[in-house]
């Protein structure tokens, strides 16, 4: 009995001890399980935290790159505008410069150019554009107005003396010839007449042939104003409105009337003839080929003298321009004076009068027009370099857009880089964190 007990004890014993060990295995599990859930929690608050700071950053650079988008857009539109404005004002510059250029290539018509030359001063550096032909061309023309008109006022002048001479040569003057180039007055001393009739002073000497005698009848009668000298070969004439003396060859000028020889009765005959036309045409003729080349030479010579005046003047006004421009624009500066010049000529042929220091002002009208030409050049130069310096700012604005644009487009990449490095990482800690949780279900198994 004592021993059957014994051995229930023990049975016993071992199956309280058994189930102690079962018990005490079944807390292990329980506590590693426990742990294992508390890992497991403790890894999905960590991963839920990354997740959530992944998804704010991820928030907060998109919002970030919706605004730089928003802002390169905006910008991209304001640089857009701002080129399209800038396109815009380019080929308004453009337009104005072939608009310009073709206001300057267009001729302009002689009277056209004469009003502006008078009125329009701005206009000079346009018409000194068309070239130097052209200008050479317009003050060609304006000479021969000048010519013209003096030439006309010789004639009228001729006609009164012509009227004039016949009276007196009936009445007063003694008898004459002419033959074979050579006249011939029936007076043994000079005649001296100091208000003729026919044109201010007449000194009338067909026997003298000494050219200092000739001479100083020529300063007489250039002293007096008008005048008239008579010799045996030739007439020299004096005009206060033509500058020197005119001569006249008898033989040239008769010859191509086909006169030979003549007397007084016969000069007073030819005169109340019709014929007498012929000797104001001859007259026309004769002082338009003198009247034009003078002042054609005079003209081109004050030209000469104003544009040195006028080119010293743009190196003061620091203007660079070539002679040739400065020269086409110093002839049309002097239509003016050469007006004023015709009409000091017109009035002349009527009313006999002298201005004495009006060469002085013909100089000097035409050196004010240049100069007011040169400095209204400078001022239009000053506003075109405004213009370009506006261009080359807008242009620098463009650049730095462009510069800042490709800084950002840098920041972008850099920005995507590190994103993307960032997943990387974020992917690699994902698989250690698997690896780690597989090894603890190992062991435990």
């Amino acid at each position: 009995m004592s021993d059957n007990k014994e051995n229930l004890n023990e049975e016993e014993i071992k199956e309280k001890v058994e189930n102690k060990e079962d018990f005490e295995s079944k807390q292990k599990n329980s506590q590693n399980e426990d742990k294992f859930q508390e890992i497991n929690n403790e890894e999905k608050g960590i991963k839920e935290k990354q997740n959530e700071e992944i998804n704010n950053e991820e928030k907060g650079i998109k919002e970030k790159q919706n605004e730089e988008i928003n802002n390169e857009e905006k910008e991209n539109k304001e640089s857009k505008e701002r080129n399209n404005k800038e396109k815009d004002n380019n080929e308004n510059s453009k337009n104005n410069n072939e608009k310009t250029q073709e206001n300057r290539n267009k001729e302009d018509g002689f009277f056209k150019k004469l009003y502006n030359s008078i009125v329009k001063i701005e206009k000079y550096p346009d018409m000194a554009a068309q070239g130097l032909p052209k200008a050479i061309s317009y003050i060609t023309k304006l000479v021969a107005i000048l010519a013209i008109v003096l030439c006309l006022g010789m004639v009228y002048q001729t006609h009164g003396m012509i009227q004039d001479g016949i009276k007196y040569l009936q009445n007063e003057f003694p008898d004459f010839s002419y033959k074979e180039g050579t006249l011939t007055v029936n007076s043994e001393e000079p005649i001296i007449i100091e208000d003729s009739p026919v044109m201010g002073m007449a000194i009338i000497d067909t026997i003298t042939e000494d050219e200092n005698k000739v001479n100083e009848y020529i300063t007489s009668i250039e002293q007096s104003g008008d005048g008239i000298v008579v010799l045996k070969d030739r007439v020299i004439l004096k005009n206060i409105s033509v500058t020197g003396t005119i001569n006249y060859n008898y033989k040239d000028v008769l010859n191509q009337m086909q006169i030979q020889e003549f007397t007084k009765q016969d000069v007073i005959n030819y005169a109340n003839s019709t014929q007498i036309v012929n000797i104001y045409i001859s007259v026309f003729i004769t002082m338009f080929v003198y009247a034009f080349i003078m002042y054609f030479i005079t003209t081109i010579t004050n030209a000469i003298l104003l544009s040195i005046f006028g080119y010293l003047t743009t190196w003061i006004a620091k203007i660079r321009m070539r002679y040739v421009a400065v020269f086409n624009m110093t002839i049309y500066a002097l239509t003016l004076s050469i007006i004023l010049n015709i009409l000091y000529v017109a009035i002349n042929i009527f009313i006999n009068f002298n201005i004495e220091y009006f060469q002085v002002m013909y100089v000097a009208v035409a050196a004010i027009y240049l100069v007011a030409a040169i400095f209204i050049l400078k001022g239009e130069f000053i506003k075109k370099q405004q213009e370009l310096m506006k261009i080359a700012e807008v242009e620098a604005i463009v650049k730095q857009q462009l510069e800042r644009e490709k800084e950002d487009k840098q920041e972008d990449e850099k920005r995507e880089k590190e994103k993307e490095e960032r997943k990387k990482k974020d992917k690699e800690q994902d698989d250690e964190q698997d690896k780690s949780k597989q090894e603890p279900e190992g062991s435990n198994a």
